[in-house]
Protein backbone atom coordinates (compact mmCIF):
# COMPACT_ATOMS: atom_id res chain seq x y z
CA UNK A 1 0.00 0.00 0.00
CA UNK A 2 1.19 3.33 -1.12
CA UNK A 3 1.62 5.61 2.09
CA UNK A 4 -0.75 9.25 1.26
CA UNK A 5 1.63 12.20 2.25
CA UNK A 6 1.67 13.88 5.35
CA UNK A 7 -0.36 17.16 5.22
CA UNK A 8 1.91 19.86 6.69
CA UNK A 9 0.73 20.91 10.30
CA UNK A 10 -0.27 24.48 10.34
CA UNK A 11 3.12 25.84 11.58
CA UNK A 12 4.84 24.21 8.82
CA UNK A 13 1.89 25.82 6.71
CA UNK A 14 2.65 29.11 8.55
CA UNK A 15 6.42 28.63 7.69
CA UNK A 16 6.10 27.83 4.07
CA UNK A 17 4.09 31.09 3.54
CA UNK A 18 7.14 33.03 3.92
CA UNK A 19 8.53 30.84 1.21
CA UNK A 20 6.12 31.10 -1.96
CA UNK A 21 6.00 32.87 -4.88
CA UNK A 22 4.34 35.81 -3.23
CA UNK A 23 5.13 37.23 0.10
CA UNK A 24 2.81 36.95 2.96
CA UNK A 25 0.55 39.83 2.89
CA UNK A 26 -0.50 40.09 7.14
CA UNK A 27 -2.95 41.53 8.19
CA UNK A 28 -3.43 42.41 12.34
CA UNK A 29 -6.31 42.22 14.27
CA UNK A 30 -7.70 43.46 17.58
CA UNK A 31 -9.95 41.25 18.80
CA UNK A 32 -11.29 37.88 17.62
CA UNK A 33 -14.32 39.70 15.11
CA UNK A 34 -11.44 41.10 13.35
CA UNK A 35 -9.18 37.78 13.21
CA UNK A 36 -12.60 36.18 11.61
CA UNK A 37 -13.18 39.07 9.16
CA UNK A 38 -9.14 39.08 7.60
CA UNK A 39 -9.87 35.51 7.71
CA UNK A 40 -12.97 35.45 5.41
CA UNK A 41 -11.34 37.57 3.36
CA UNK A 42 -9.35 34.68 1.90
CA UNK A 43 -6.13 35.33 4.57
CA UNK A 44 -4.99 32.16 5.69
CA UNK A 45 -2.91 34.01 8.07
CA UNK A 46 -3.74 36.70 10.73
CA UNK A 47 -1.49 38.53 13.39
CA UNK A 48 -2.21 40.61 16.36
CA UNK A 49 -1.49 43.85 16.77
CA UNK A 50 -0.29 44.83 20.01
CA UNK A 51 -1.34 47.92 20.12
CA UNK A 52 -4.97 47.61 19.13
CA UNK A 53 -4.73 44.56 22.00
CA UNK A 54 -4.16 47.09 24.35
CA UNK A 55 -6.20 49.81 22.98
CA UNK A 56 -9.40 47.63 23.33
CA UNK A 57 -8.45 46.53 26.92
CA UNK A 58 -7.39 50.31 27.67
CA UNK A 59 -3.67 49.38 28.92
CA UNK A 60 -0.33 50.97 27.69
CA UNK A 61 1.17 49.23 24.57
CA UNK A 62 4.84 48.23 24.84
CA UNK A 63 4.43 48.40 28.50
CA UNK A 64 4.13 44.33 29.34
CA UNK A 65 0.98 45.32 30.43
CA UNK A 66 -0.91 42.85 28.25
CA UNK A 67 -0.02 39.33 28.66
CA UNK A 68 -2.93 37.72 29.91
CA UNK A 69 -5.32 39.86 27.20
CA UNK A 70 -3.03 38.42 24.49
CA UNK A 71 -3.11 35.21 25.86
CA UNK A 72 -6.97 35.55 26.24
CA UNK A 73 -7.17 36.39 22.21
CA UNK A 74 -4.94 33.46 21.58
CA UNK A 75 -7.26 30.88 23.30
CA UNK A 76 -10.05 32.37 21.93
CA UNK A 77 -8.56 32.29 18.07
CA UNK A 78 -6.26 29.72 18.16
CA UNK A 79 -8.81 26.75 17.49
CA UNK A 80 -10.03 29.06 14.64
CA UNK A 81 -9.80 27.99 10.89
CA UNK A 82 -6.52 30.30 10.43
CA UNK A 83 -2.79 30.58 10.87
CA UNK A 84 -2.31 32.97 14.23
CA UNK A 85 0.77 34.74 14.92
CA UNK A 86 0.88 36.67 18.21
CA UNK A 87 2.33 39.97 18.62
CA UNK A 88 4.15 39.42 22.09
CA UNK A 89 6.10 43.30 22.18
CA UNK A 90 9.03 41.76 24.43
CA UNK A 91 8.06 38.32 25.82
CA UNK A 92 6.11 40.26 28.64
CA UNK A 93 9.38 39.75 30.58
CA UNK A 94 13.29 40.17 30.23
CA UNK A 95 14.01 36.82 31.81
CA UNK A 96 13.71 34.31 28.69
CA UNK A 97 12.83 31.04 30.52
CA UNK A 98 9.44 33.29 31.13
CA UNK A 99 9.31 34.14 27.63
CA UNK A 100 9.80 30.46 27.12
CA UNK A 101 7.31 29.58 29.27
CA UNK A 102 4.88 32.60 27.62
CA UNK A 103 5.71 31.33 24.18
CA UNK A 104 4.60 27.36 25.07
CA UNK A 105 1.55 28.55 26.23
CA UNK A 106 0.70 30.50 23.10
CA UNK A 107 1.88 27.43 21.07
CA UNK A 108 -0.32 24.81 23.51
CA UNK A 109 -3.60 26.86 22.41
CA UNK A 110 -3.08 26.75 18.77
CA UNK A 111 -0.29 29.94 17.75
CA UNK A 112 1.87 29.18 14.69
CA UNK A 113 4.09 31.85 15.59
CA UNK A 114 4.94 34.69 17.67
CA UNK A 115 7.00 38.20 17.25
CA UNK A 116 9.11 39.67 19.76
CA UNK A 117 11.23 42.95 19.79
CA UNK A 118 14.04 44.58 21.29
CA UNK A 119 12.92 47.85 21.66
CA UNK A 120 16.40 48.85 20.79
CA UNK A 121 17.58 47.38 24.45
CA UNK A 122 21.18 44.99 24.01
CA UNK A 123 20.83 42.56 21.17
CA UNK A 124 21.92 39.68 23.72
CA UNK A 125 18.96 40.07 25.74
CA UNK A 126 16.40 39.16 22.70
CA UNK A 127 19.24 36.64 21.50
CA UNK A 128 18.87 34.90 25.05
CA UNK A 129 14.96 34.92 24.67
CA UNK A 130 15.12 33.67 21.25
CA UNK A 131 17.41 30.44 21.88
CA UNK A 132 14.84 29.64 25.14
CA UNK A 133 11.85 29.70 23.19
CA UNK A 134 13.07 27.64 20.22
CA UNK A 135 14.26 25.37 22.88
CA UNK A 136 10.82 24.97 24.64
CA UNK A 137 9.12 25.42 21.30
CA UNK A 138 11.12 24.43 18.57
CA UNK A 139 7.90 24.37 15.62
CA UNK A 140 6.81 27.79 17.05
CA UNK A 141 8.10 30.25 13.54
CA UNK A 142 9.95 33.21 15.38
CA UNK A 143 9.94 36.72 14.52
CA UNK A 144 12.56 38.59 15.60
CA UNK A 145 11.76 42.05 15.23
CA UNK A 146 14.70 45.14 15.49
CA UNK A 147 13.30 48.63 16.17
CA UNK A 148 16.72 50.30 15.12
CA UNK A 149 14.35 51.79 12.19
CA UNK A 150 11.66 52.79 14.45
CA UNK A 151 13.10 53.69 17.58
CA UNK A 152 16.88 54.59 16.30
CA UNK A 153 18.59 56.35 13.37
CA UNK A 154 17.92 53.31 10.75
CA UNK A 155 21.95 52.73 11.46
CA UNK A 156 22.67 49.92 8.51
CA UNK A 157 25.19 48.49 10.47
CA UNK A 158 23.67 48.06 13.35
CA UNK A 159 20.38 46.72 11.59
CA UNK A 160 22.28 43.71 10.23
CA UNK A 161 24.48 43.47 13.24
CA UNK A 162 21.28 42.88 15.42
CA UNK A 163 19.71 40.46 12.68
CA UNK A 164 22.43 38.46 12.41
CA UNK A 165 22.30 37.51 16.08
CA UNK A 166 18.77 37.20 16.25
CA UNK A 167 18.65 35.08 13.20
CA UNK A 168 21.84 33.01 14.64
CA UNK A 169 20.04 32.71 18.02
CA UNK A 170 17.20 30.61 15.93
CA UNK A 171 14.41 33.44 14.54
CA UNK A 172 12.88 31.77 11.64
CA UNK A 173 12.14 35.47 10.15
CA UNK A 174 13.37 38.98 11.08
CA UNK A 175 11.03 42.05 11.23
CA UNK A 176 12.33 45.66 10.57
CA UNK A 177 9.52 48.01 11.60
CA UNK A 178 9.86 51.52 9.80
CA UNK A 179 12.13 50.35 6.64
CA UNK A 180 10.44 51.63 3.89
CA UNK A 181 13.67 52.39 1.36
CA UNK A 182 13.60 49.98 -1.39
CA UNK A 183 17.51 49.99 -2.14
CA UNK A 184 18.20 49.18 1.94
CA UNK A 185 15.32 46.29 1.65
CA UNK A 186 16.70 44.71 -1.13
CA UNK A 187 20.99 44.84 0.79
CA UNK A 188 19.59 43.39 3.88
CA UNK A 189 17.18 40.98 2.39
CA UNK A 190 20.65 39.31 0.10
CA UNK A 191 22.57 39.15 3.79
CA UNK A 192 19.39 37.14 5.63
CA UNK A 193 19.22 33.32 6.15
CA UNK A 194 15.83 33.90 6.58
CA UNK A 195 12.87 35.77 5.45
CA UNK A 196 12.95 39.76 5.79
CA UNK A 197 9.92 41.26 7.25
CA UNK A 198 8.66 45.09 6.70
CA UNK A 199 5.84 47.12 7.50
CA UNK A 200 4.10 48.25 5.50
CA UNK A 201 3.04 52.16 5.28
CA UNK A 202 0.31 54.24 3.11
CA UNK A 203 3.31 56.69 2.40
CA UNK A 204 5.70 54.40 1.67
CA UNK A 205 6.02 51.72 -1.81
CA UNK A 206 3.10 49.60 -2.82
CA UNK A 207 3.27 45.93 -1.73
CA UNK A 208 4.48 44.78 -5.18
CA UNK A 209 7.39 46.96 -4.76
CA UNK A 210 8.34 45.73 -1.36
CA UNK A 211 7.88 41.65 -2.63
CA UNK A 212 10.23 42.82 -5.67
CA UNK A 213 12.83 44.49 -3.02
CA UNK A 214 12.97 41.30 -1.25
CA UNK A 215 10.69 41.51 1.49
CA UNK A 216 8.89 37.71 2.15
CA UNK A 217 6.82 39.28 4.58
CA UNK A 218 4.78 42.48 4.75
CA UNK A 219 2.76 43.50 7.83
CA UNK A 220 0.00 45.79 8.75
CA UNK A 221 0.44 46.39 12.12
CA UNK A 222 -1.67 49.13 13.53
CA UNK A 223 -2.96 50.22 10.53
CA UNK A 224 -6.22 48.54 10.12
CA UNK A 225 -7.18 49.16 13.65
CA UNK A 226 -6.60 52.98 13.73
CA UNK A 227 -8.44 52.72 10.21
CA UNK A 228 -11.58 51.26 11.75
CA UNK A 229 -10.93 53.92 14.63
CA UNK A 230 -10.88 56.62 11.99
CA UNK A 231 -13.69 55.26 10.42
CA UNK A 232 -16.04 55.29 13.50
CA UNK A 233 -14.91 58.66 14.42
CA UNK A 234 -16.16 59.89 10.79
CA UNK A 235 -19.32 58.29 11.01
CA UNK A 236 -20.46 59.87 14.77
CA UNK A 237 -19.57 63.31 13.33
CA UNK A 238 -21.63 62.43 10.14
CA UNK A 239 -24.61 60.98 12.79
CA UNK A 240 -24.25 64.54 14.89
CA UNK A 241 -24.08 67.09 11.73
CA UNK A 242 -27.37 65.16 10.45
CA UNK A 243 -26.01 63.42 7.12
CA UNK A 244 -26.39 59.29 7.23
CA UNK A 245 -22.57 57.90 7.52
CA UNK A 246 -20.52 56.96 4.73
CA UNK A 247 -18.70 53.84 4.15
CA UNK A 248 -19.75 50.59 4.55
CA UNK A 249 -20.37 48.83 7.49
CA UNK A 250 -21.11 45.45 8.29
CA UNK A 251 -24.83 44.55 9.56
CA UNK A 252 -25.40 43.11 12.98
CA UNK A 253 -25.70 39.70 11.76
CA UNK A 254 -22.59 39.54 9.96
CA UNK A 255 -20.88 40.70 12.58
CA UNK A 256 -22.91 38.35 14.54
CA UNK A 257 -21.97 35.64 12.25
CA UNK A 258 -18.53 36.31 13.19
CA UNK A 259 -18.44 35.10 16.63
CA UNK A 260 -18.86 31.86 18.22
CA UNK A 261 -22.59 30.21 18.70
CA UNK A 262 -23.74 30.60 22.17
CA UNK A 263 -22.86 27.64 24.55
Amino acid sequence: MTESPRRPTPVTAFAALHHGDEPLLLPNAWDFASARAFAGQGFRAVATTSLGVAAVAGLPDGAAATREETLRLALALGSQPLLLSVDAEGGFSDDPDEVARFAAELYAVGVVGINLEDGLGPPERLAAKITAVKRAVPALFVNARTDTHWLGDGDTADTLARLDAYQAAGADGVFVPGLTDLRRITVLARCLDVPLNVLYAPTGPPVRQLADAGARRISLGSLLYRTALGAALEAVADVRAGRAPGGAAPSYGDVAGLLPPPG
